[in-house]
């Protein structure tokens, strides 16, 4: 098998599993378990769930584990169309990972308070509903900042797969619009309180469920039977 072939299938599979974990710890695990509006719900879900909630931290880690070695990979894939936007797109990635190690933390010391007997004696029922509540806003307000990143790094990206030549220049253009998109988001989230219910926030994330999507699909099936060395 050809080096840039098989890097291809490597990254390819990083953001498979990036794509699939991503999707349950940041969305399937807080559409069971979270409930914004009620505090005691959400904490009575997490107790009852607990095995899902700690599914969810593992899924985590996993998803943010790749996204050191995906855009390592790609690197080394794509450092040939160009190096400096190679080097950037790595930088923009990896920079988002210690925001999202934070994020996951609160979320373990969720766990902790809930199942600390010292805590459960010492706070009552709302004092230990707040501070749990407050815990998955610090980690959702975590995923938020690292929005920011996880958008940065898509420009370049896009930029290297539209002028490879040897991946498709129509999913460098969604990568490189869903940028704008993951920037929108993260707008959207900080100065509008009901953002999330908006059409607007479906629609800016279309391009880059596309392209990475798209990409990541790519990368497992045709760009490896096509992928060719780049030129320059």
């Amino acid at each position: 098998m050809e080096p840039t072939k098989r890097t291809a299938r490597i990254a390819g599979t990083f953001y498979l599993i990036l794509i699939l974990s991503g999707m349950f710890s940041l969305l399937y695990v807080p559409s069971e378990l979270i409930v914004w509006e009620d505090p005691g719900m959400t904490v009575e879900n997490i107790k009852a769930s607990e095995h899902l909630f700690r599914l969810g931290i593992l899924s985590g880690l996993l998803c943010f584990a790749c996204f050191i070695f995906l855009p390592l990979t790609l690197y080394r894939l794509l450092k040939g169309v160009n190096e400096g936007q190679a080097v950037l797109m790595v930088v923009l990635a990896i920079v988002s990972v210690p925001i999202s190690y934070i994020g996951i933390t609160y979320q373990i010391d969720l766990l902790t308070l809930i199942n600390d007997s010292e805590s459960l004696k010492t706070f009552t029922s709302d004092e230990l509903q707040a501070k749990a509540m407050l815990l998955l806003k610090s980690s959702n307000n975590g995923s938020l900042v690292a929005h920011i990143f996880w958008g940065l790094w898509l420009f370049p990206f896009g930029y290297l797969v539209y002028k490879s030549g040897f991946l498709h220049k129509f999913l460098g253009i969604m990568l490189m619009l869903g940028c704008f998109g993951y920037l929108l988001d993260f707008l959207g989230y900080f100065l509008c309180e009901d953002y999330g219910q908006t059409l607007g926030a479906t629609l800016v994330g279309i391009p880059a469920a596309i392209g990475e999507i798209g990409i990541c699909l790519w990368l497992l099936t045709i760009g490896i039977k096509v992928v060719k060395a780049p030129q320059g």
